[in-house]
């Protein structure tokens, strides 16, 4: 999938080394709900390697890449429900590129093919509630907040809250 200037492509076990520095970043750690921190490579190539079993499984993680220059910065999954034709958006940007509006622009194009390729009807997504800037994110595509988790899982020994946010096809168009 393109964006303007993004490319959302599957993961190679070449993008290893990238993944381990992007997601080792402590900040990027303590702002996602999945990510330890230390980040070993053995951690991102172990995580590649098991895409092909999460595919089958409906996880459709994406690379996030620059356009420009090939430059991996992120991540951005869909892990899709058929069931109830639904799917939970995950994400996460590398610090240094922080700010430039790639969380969006990716969320954005996942939005689109969730709802018209996918035919999925409802896509919703959860964020730390301290973390105000992928909320923003969601809001910014055009998601609602829904409410709060309270004491939702621990991260780095203390327990924290989630926003959950969503959209429905219906709203979506």
């Amino acid at each position: 999938m393109k964006t303007d200037r993004l490319i959302l492509r599957p993961f190679t076990i070449d993008d290893s080394t990238s993944v381990q520095e992007l997601a080792g970043n402590k900040d990027v750690s303590k702002t996602t709900l999945g990510i330890p921190h230390p980040y070993p490579i053995e951690a991102a190539e172990q995580w590649i390697k098991n895409h092909p079993k999460m595919m089958e499984n409906g996880i459709f993680p994406f690379a996030i890449v620059l356009e420009s220059n090939d430059i991996l910065i992120g991540t951005i999954t869909i892990r899709v429900n058929d069931t109830h034709k639904k799917a939970e958006l995950a994400y996460w940007v590398g610090k240094e590129y922080w700010g430039n509006g790639y969380a969006t622009e990716a969320a954005k194009e996942i939005l689109r093919y969730g709802f018209e390729n996918l035919k999925l009807n409802r896509i919703w997504a959860k964020a730390m509630s301290k973390n105000p800037a992928s909320s923003k994110v969601m809001m910014n595509v055009g998601m609602k907040k829904e409410g709060v988790l309270k004491q939702d899982f621990i991260k780095l020994g203390v327990f924290e809250d989630s926003d959950i946010y969503g959209l429905t096809k219906s709203d979506y168009n």
